[in-house]
């Protein structure tokens, strides 16, 4: 892809813990740098800042994650330094609250704005409608699905035309199973305590450990699957929980009540995913809110899993039910226990055979390669356009 000449881009995120949102900046970030440019990241920090200037980027911290107008003012005056000390050609706002910072900023200096709204946003008041609609206020903005393109539409007044669809992509070479070798699923095994050849069928819950991403209701449904008399599966919960000790608690106070603690474990945070799908089955994401997209249905998938999700959001449309997987209606626990009923009923076989096809399908619409391509491309007009 070619950038314009000195062509420097400046994204803007809270921080760089993990998630969708982060794994899109730094992917971003590396095709710019690849493609000839320059690639800022303005944010508080986290674990994903070392990948970002490994792979050529820069790091610039600043307390872009607050909410504190005074806080978000000062933010704004140290990008607008920022971008007139760099010559920035492009600042890329990935959440709300430093959205405000990075606009203020970007139209102090006149330069191009864009947004991307990684999140269906709710909008329960007028003042929140008015706070969530920063990330239309720039010249374009980049929805990560049809289903968030739509709820744009929807909730805010803006020109169709400034609206532009790019999925979320997977990088195929990370996950790719012909790379991962034997010593890396030997290690992740032993760390999650998990034999190999014992007939369970195990799911693989991954993300945030966060009310949202529907843990509850897969503890129920398991609880449901054990009343049918079913056995012989493992659920694992694989995410950090950020701070959110009480809801960390109260999972482990059902999984307890339910007498599911051989059956369901939190595992904490994995650093190494496509390891992590290729030692389990099956992949769940019971979201009882809307995916924008649902990174964690799609990179499964690429890896050769079935996956089993919440029919809405973005998991809806990367998620064929009956032929890559399974969709459920959100918030359903029996109809989510019906649906790993299936997938313990198919056999090792036909797992594989779903996920072969589910392989093929996520590779061709959803490959990081595609994303950056067309994050580019629409820089690139931008630029063009302003000029």
């Amino acid at each position: 892809m070619n950038l314009p000449a000195d062509f420097t881009l400046l994204q803007v995120i809270p921080e760089l813990e993990t998630g969708g949102a982060e794994q899109t900046t730094i992917d971003v970030a590396q095709a710019v740098v690849e493609a000839g440019g320059r690639a800022l990241v303005a944010t508080r920090g986290g674990r994903m800042a070392a990948r970002l200037e490994a792979d050529g980027g820069r790091l610039t911290q600043m307390p872009v994650q607050s909410k504190n107008p005074l806080v978000m003012l000062g933010n704004a005056a140290r990008l607008t330094d920022l971008i007139r000390r760099e010559h920035v050609s492009v600042v890329h706002a990935r959440s709300r609250a430093p959205a405000f910072s990075a606009l203020w900023a970007a139209k102090a200096t006149k330069t191009p704005f864009v947004a991307t709204y990684h999140g269906v946003y709710k909008a329960q008041s007028g003042l929140k409608r008015w706070y969530n609609a920063v990330m239309t206020r720039g010249d374009m903005v980049i929805a990560n699905s049809d289903y968030t393109r739509a709820h744009v539409l929807a909730e805010h007044e803006i020109d169709p035309g400034r609206i532009v669809t790019i999925p979320r992509g997977v990088d195929l070479d990370r996950f790719d199973p012909r790379l991962v070798d034997e010593g890396r699923l030997t290690r992740l095994r032993h760390q999650w305590d998990l034999p190999e050849g014992d007939g369970r069928v195990n799911f693989l819950l991954a993300g945030r450990i966060t009310r949202l991403k529907g843990h509850l209701v897969a503890i129920e449904a398991a609880r449901l699957l054990r009343e049918q008399g079913r056995d012989s599966f493992r659920i694992l919960f694989a995410g950090d929980d950020q701070g959110r000790v009480e809801y960390r608690a109260e999972l482990e106070a059902a999984i307890a009540a339910a007498g599911l603690a051989d059956h369901i474990r939190l595992v904490g945070h994995c650093d190494d995913m496509p390891a992590a799908y290729l030692i389990t089955d099956v992949a769940l994401l019971p979201s009882i809110q809307p995916e924008s997209f649902g990174r964690t249905a799609v990179e499964p998938q690429v890896m050769g899993r079935a996956v089993i999700a919440a029919d809405h959001g973005g998991t809806a449309e990367t998620v064929q039910s009956g032929k890559t997987g399974w969709l459920a209606p959100p918030g359903d626990a029996a109809a989510l226990a019906k649906a790993m009923a299936k997938a313990l009923d198919a056999g090792p076989e036909k797992l594989v055979a779903i996920g072969q096809k589910a392989a093929q399908r996520a590779r061709r619409l959803y490959s990081v390669d595609a994303m950056c391509a067309s994050t580019l491309a629409a820089y690139a007009r931008l630029v063009e356009t302003r000029a």
